[in-house]
Formats: structure tokens, sequence, C-alpha cells
């Protein structure tokens, strides 16, 4: 045997969504149903396990043998699953390295992240069978107990002899959806060093991270406290029956004068800024009632594991057309930032429930808890967080690609970036604090908005207007920072003309090191590093303004599978954040033996020993790929007892 293909049917009272694999797994009574195999691309195999089938020795053995190669779409559920099923105690895991996964594959070729998508795209002759979902919420979730069903709180094989031969049957179609897969992509092999990259990604995923569970405990307790306080004052101040409801406050503030079309965010901050008293303070408390949310931590609840470390937090390839890496459960790529600094004693003072003291000493106690949520990570007993990212790596890898030499020189000196921007601009010295210091800000909104081809409503996007600037500075702005980055504007439609080529000639080219080609009604972009970028069905179109464009398919903004649009200066975003994501994995397989439990956008977090080095760490962070001869890289960090934010 040298290739095992298999998919499986389970049971748990977990809820799989809310928990992730490794705490559905852990579940007292989670249970595999059916466990579908092909060896060696052979025909499908399905052991009944629900009725008392066994699984083959040599198929049993094979799991832990790192000599077979294990397939399976979305490979990390069946490997924790099995991980459970062959014994191992919770907290230890079949070893990723002889695991791959089909949907990675799809991902890297730009197809949809679902076995059911990449099989309807691909077009299949064996298609997953659309019966799924509803088999999977009969057999594999708890059930109601009705008269009906005879109180029973689980449905087995026995209570619907059909519905379970058509189950297996589902099972089967699977694993022969992901071999025809298999069969479809051959040609488009992964490379190893990807591979690699994933598992390293498991890895990470299976150690996880330690949680402060008294601190989400106590968390989620006073925030059940503050929400009853504010609703109590708001509805002693509105006498409304439910003033968290958005028609019943706009009904009130039009009966007290205020008349306004939504109570969103941004609109709550305007209005707050001319309301007159006792509006004003009504509309702060809605404020705080709407920051009133424990979702993070009740997330950690959810996904924590019985040893007290959440696991599964990142999706690696969740992003297909750069590959970045998703997050999943906790969401850690979008945890609010912490500007208190009394960081450590509010914390303390969360973690021993004290509302009254939080109450006392801060404006808002909501406002507080959101704070805090990143510090409910914490490193293992006698260890410290090292927390180490990259300096400006968009812009690092943009400039150098472009070469665009005076960015590569602040760089190289380690000059702030957004002063010497400003200064190449506007033709005067600029320094933060000091000689023009008010031109800084425009120079890092430029910086923000503009290096993908961004014009005016790129800068609105990024808050120009909330910084200060005038509708009248926008279209100035825009000029002089394409003036002073001729280079990166040239890269751009360079860029631009290689994927035009490409797809209306079928000709490669290369621009920059990066090379552009089509094959087999694909368009690639092979990056430095060996990794490619897919764009399915690449065709010539017509944009809004009447030029052609490109055209492909992919996942778009509604999460459905449809035609997109880009052109040269997006195409340059994605092989930006591509590269970015290739040197930050190349980062972590550097110190792959530094125990990393997290990793967030360009930042990486590690559970270090107290001897370890911060130095030493930054310096193998900061390592430049051999791929990526003359780029300039720097990373900086800090340690902590807690995650945060420096």
């Amino acid at each position: 045997m040298k290739v095992l293909s298999l998919d499986l049917e389970t049971y748990s009272s977990a809820d799989l969504n809310k928990t992730g694999v490794y705490r559905y797994a852990e579940s007292p009574d989670f249970t595999t149903l059916l466990f579908g195999y092909s060896i060696d691309g052979g025909d499908v195999q399905v052991v009944d396990l629900a009725s008392g089938e066994a699984v083959p020795e040599d198929v049993i053995a094979a799991l832990a043998d790192d000599t077979v190669e294990k397939w399976a779409f979305n490979s990390s559920f069946e490997r924790v699953c099995l991980s459970r099923f062959i014994g191992l105690p919770n907290g230890e895991y079949l070893a990723p390295t002889s695991w791959k996964c089909s949907m990675v594959w799809s991902a890297y070729m730009g197809l949809p992240l679902s076995l059911e998508g990449a099989g309807a795209v691909l077009g299949l002759e064996k298609q997953k069978l659309s019966e799924g979902k509803d088999l999977i919420r009969f057999f594999c979730r708890p059930c109601k107990p009705t008269a009906a069903n005879g109180q029973r709180t689980r449905n087995q094989p026995i209570d619907a002899p059909d519905k379970w031969a058509t189950f297996k049957a589902y099972n089967k179609r699977d694993v022969e959806t992901e071999l025809a897969i298999q069969a479809k992509l051959a040609k488009f092999p992964v490379p190893d060093e990807v591979w690699a990259e994933y598992h390293l990604d498991q890895e990470i995923n299976d150690r996880g991270i330690p949680v402060d569970m008294t601190m989400v405990h106590e968390a989620i307790a006073i925030d059940s406290q503050s929400w009853e306080r504010l609703m109590a004052l708001m509805r002693e101040m509105t006498e409304l029956e439910n003033p968290n409801s958005v028609q019943q406050m706009k009904q009130w503030l039009s009966d007290n004068g205020l008349e306004t079309d939504t109570l969103g965010k941004k609109a709550v901050k305007e209005l707050l800024k001319t309301a007159p008293a006792p509006l004003g303070e009504v509309l702060s408390l809605r404020q705080q009632l709407a920051k009133s949310s424990v979702k993070k931590y009740q997330a950690m609840e959810n996904a924590v594991c019985e040893d007290g470390r959440c696991r599964g937090m990142f999706q690696f390839y969740g992003a297909n057309r750069t590959g970045r890496f998703a997050g999943r459960l906790v969401q850690l790529q979008n945890l609010p930032q912490n500007h208190l600094p009394d960081l450590e004693e509010a914390r303390a003072l969360v973690r021993s429930g004290d509302y009254d003291a939080l109450n006392m000493l801060y404006d808002s106690v909501p406002e507080v808890l959101s704070e805090l949520i990143r510090t409910a990570f914490v490193p293992s007993p006698g260890n410290k967080f090292i927390v180490a990212d990259f300096s400006a790596i968009e812009a690092r890898v943009l400039s150098w690609f472009a070469g665009e030499d005076w960015r590569l020189k602040v760089f190289e000196s380690g000059g702030d970036i957004y002063c010497a921007s400003a200064s190449q601009m506007f033709g005067v010295p600029v320094e933060k604090h000091g000689v023009n210091g008010h031109l800084r800000q425009k120079g890092k909104i430029s910086e923000l908005a503009l290096g993908y081809g961004g014009s005016v409503g790129a800068l609105k996007a990024m808050g120009a207007l909330d910084m200060g600037l005038t509708e009248e500075e926008l279209h100035p702005l825009v000029t002089a920072w394409r003036s002073a980055n001729p280079h990166i504007v040239r890269f751009w439609w360079d860029v631009d003309r290689a994927v035009m080529r490409a797809v209306r000639e079928h000709i490669s080219s290369e621009v920059r090191g990066i090379r552009f080609s089509w094959q087999s009604g694909m368009l690639f972009i092979t990056l430095p590093s060996g990794r490619k970028l897919t764009y399915i069905k690449p065709r010539i179109g017509m944009n809004q303004f009447g030029s052609d464009c490109v055209t492909y398919e992919g996942v778009g903004s509604t999460k459905q599978w449809e035609r997109l649009e880009s052109y040269g200066p997006k195409f340059v975003e994605n092989i930006t954040q591509a590269t970015s994501r290739d040197i930050l994995c190349y980062a972590m397989k550097t110190l792959r033996c530094c125990n990393i439990v997290a990793h967030i956008h360009d930042e990486v977090v590690i559970d270090a020993d107290k001897r370890m080095s911060l130095e030493a760490v930054c310096e193998q962070m900061g390592r430049t790929p051999p791929w990526a001869p003359g780029l300039k890289l720097r990373a900086d960090g800090f340690e902590c007892n807690f995650y945060k934010k420096d």
C-alpha cells in the first residue's frame, strides 16, 4: 500500500461549527460511523462501523505509517478524528507528515474550498451527492426527543435503514469524488515546499495555544452584569420597553427632536458630536451596549480543549487567490487592539470578577473587556510569549519588486517610510514630531491607500476625511504619490501587459522575476518562491470605462462562484500579498523548533522558554529567503506574559 484515500462520517454531540474538530473529537460520545477508503486508487470500500463492521488491520496500520501517503478532502478533520479512533489520548494526534489534503490542492488551483464546489467547477462525472447535508443532520448530530421518535436523542441505522443505505452511498461517493479531483489535477501538482508548509501549519494547529479560562469565564460574567446595568439605565432614561431595539430608539430620538436613518457605529459617532446632553447620554450608553459583546470569549469557551488549549484556529490556504492563512473559531486575525496604559491591572480586575472596581475606574466596561480579549491567551506555565513581526512587509516587497530605489534605501537605513514618502511627495524634509511633521499623516494615508492603484475612493475608504484631510486635497495627493513612485506605477502596468499577453496570445513572459503563463485554460503567475497563483478560465473582457480587462472565475465578495474582473494593480496586490505570505512561511520554517503557537498576518507568537533570546528570534525571522536577493527585511518584537499588541 502506497496511497490511502479516505473519508469519515462521525457522530458527536458537540457542534463542529462552534467547537472546531479538536474539541468535537474530545466529546465523550464521539464515535466514527462510516469509514470509506480506497487503496492505491482502487475501488472504494465502506466500513459500516455503526453496524459492527471492522476496519481491516492493514488499513489501521497504514494510518500511523509515514511511508503510506494519506489523502482526504479537508484531511485535518480525518486525521484528528482518526487519532481518537485508534485510541490516542486527547491532546495527541497522528503526525501530519504523511497526510495530504485535496482541499488544499483545490485551493492552490483557485477552486472552491468545498468538495461539492470543486467537483462542480471541474465538471466531474461523479459529483458529491446532494442528500448529504440532510443525512449528516439526521445521523451525525443529536436529535430532539419526540413522541413520534420514541423520545430518542440520536438516530441509529436501525431507525431509518433506507436513509442509512443512502448515507453509505454518500460516504462512498465522497471518496470517489476526491479521487476524481486528484486525477483531474494530476498535471498540476502542489510543490513539495507547499506541502511542507501545510505540515507545519498542522503542527501549529495541533499544538494549540493556552487560554486563561478563569479570565474567560469572569469576562463573560462581567459582560452580563454590564449589559444589565446599561439596559436598566437606558430604560430609566427613555422609558422604552426595549431600548436596544433600533426601531424603538430611532422613534424615541425622533420624538425628542433628533432625526436619523441609522444607528450604525459611524452614525452614532457623528450624532454624538451635536446631540444635546440627555440625548447624547443615551446615545453614549447605546454605544457601550453595542460594544458589549463577548463573542470572542464565548468562542474560546466553545473551542478550548480539556487541557486548556485552543486548537485549529488557522486554515491553511484560506485565501485561494494568494494562499494566505484564514482565521477560524476565535478569529485571531481581527482581534480588537489594546490601548489601555494599565493593561495588567485591568486584566487582574477582570480575572478577580471585580465588576464594581471596573465600573468605577473606567468609562466603559465593555470597552475594557474588548481591549482585554488578546490577553486571554497566555504562555505555558513557566514560559513567556515572544511576539515578533515584520516591519512594513508589504511595502518592502512592493518596493523590491518595482525597484523603487529611494524606498529601498529608507528601509535599509531603518527610516520612517511615512516621513520619507511625504518628503518625496512634497519635496521637503519631514520628521516625525519635527520639521514639517504635519505632512507625515498625508504620507501615511497615501502609503496605506495608494500602493495598488487606489485613487480618491481608496483614500476615503482608508479614512482620509476623518483624519482631517479635505476633499480638495485628495486628488493632488494621489498625483503626488504616483509622481514620487514612478517605478511602482510602471510595475502595475508592466504586470497588466504581461497578464494580457498571457491570456490573449498565450505567450509567456517575465516581469521582475515573476512569470506569467497560460496553460489548459488557466492563467498562472509564478512567484520568485516557485509557488504559483492560479486564475481559472481567464478571458479578455471590458471594464466599466470601456477598456480591455482580464476576467476569471472565482469566489467573489458574495461568497458565490462568479466571474471576477481584475487589472494590473490588483494583480500586483495579489502578487505582493502572496509573496509576503511566502516570506512568513519561510520565517516560520526557520523558527520551527521554537514552539510557534500562533501567527497573525505578519506576526509570529512563540510559547518560549524563559531563556530564549528575543534578539535571536528577530534576527532569524528577518533573514531574507534565498529566492529574494536584495530584499531587505526587518523583524521587531517584544516579550510578554500574555498576548497583547505592544
